[in-house]
């Protein structure tokens, strides 16, 4: 997709990157040019809604990384001015009512435990993947009884606590 941009579309990819490489290497101010109008065209594309703007970093980090392994020195700073800004999350909502009963309804009775875990902590799908026991801290009433536990989950590099009722 980058080397298509300003590159020859029918040359194979390695003497696409060839071409890059010694043009970028000889003229730095032609790579970070090439660069801005790349991101210039992506941006394009986005309005038209031929792809979202999410995916211009991922075009942008790609492109990036061959320049950095390569030896090829830009102004990144400059160049990434371009690149739009990336929200860090999703736009969710809470799962409504009538979805909490209808994923309940599942016949695997493994389900409803994360569920219902999920639901009541706020923790995400991806926070069960580092997930481990020594993570899960039970809270007792003054009988010993086991009413809610401390969860904790990490995601980011950050560590975030949860607390799970049960009834």
């Amino acid at each position: 997709m980058f080397f298509d941009f300003g590159i020859d579309p029918q040359l194979e990819l390695k003497n696409q990157c060839q071409m890059f490489y010694d043009k970028a290497s000889n003229s730095p101010k032609w790579a970070t040019q090439y660069f801005m109008r790349f991101l210039e065209q992506q941006k394009d594309r986005a309005a038209r809604k031929e792809i979202q703007y999410t995916t211009i970093p991922n075009y942008y980090k790609s492109a990036k990384l061959f320049c950095v392994m390569n030896d090829i020195i830009l102004n990144w700073q400059k160049i990434a001015k371009g690149v739009p800004y990336q929200k860090k999350a999703a736009d969710d909502r809470p799962p409504t009512l009538s979805e909490i009963k209808k994923l309940l309804e599942y016949p695997d009775k493994r389900i409803k435990p994360i569920i219902l875990t999920m639901i009541s902590s706020g923790i995400r799908l991806g926070a069960w993947d580092e997930m481990k026991w020594k993570h899960v801290t039970p809270i007792e009433d003054s009988e010993k009884n086991v009413i809610a536990a401390k969860l904790l989950a990490q995601t980011d590099e950050q560590y975030h606590y949860y607390f799970v009722c049960f009834m």
